[in-house]
């Protein structure tokens, strides 16, 4: 699986971006989806993840905030951004996981995932 993201961009605080991951290829129900970021001199983390549109999880930092979809038709996982803040600044990454049930969710951590896109900047002032 290839995935490929795209969206990023800089944004004054408030502002909103819509980031996309386009998969090469893609069995709903068959992958395990996660938004990660990484600030510079910082770890990755989980933002969001994706198991089906009623398994969604959200990290605390994002929650109310960040909303996380999919276009069946396009094999695109969207991360609508709003109300962003600088400490969002930070290059975003979309990644998937084998999945057969079970959990989905950030406490797999970065190392769990299996196929990662090569990444988008976000930055907001």
């Amino acid at each position: 699986v290839q995935l490929v993201e795209s969206g990023g961009g800089a944004v004054q605080a408030g502002g909103t971006l819509r980031l996309s991951c386009v998969a090469s290829r893609y069995y709903y129900g068959s992958f395990c989806m996660g938004w990660f970021r990484q600030a510079p001199g910082r770890e990755r983390e989980g933002v969001a993840s994706f198991a089906n549109e009623r398994e969604i999880i959200y990290a605390d930092s994002v929650k109310g905030r960040f909303i996380v979809s999919r276009d069946d038709n396009k094999n695109t996982l969207y991360l609508q951004m709003n109300s962003l803040k600088p400490e969002d600044t930070a290059m975003y990454y979309c990644a998937a996981k084998h999945y057969r049930g079970g959990y989905c969710g950030l406490n797999l951590g970065p190392a769990a995932f299996d196929y990662w896109g090569q990444g988008t900047q976000v930055t907001v002032s």
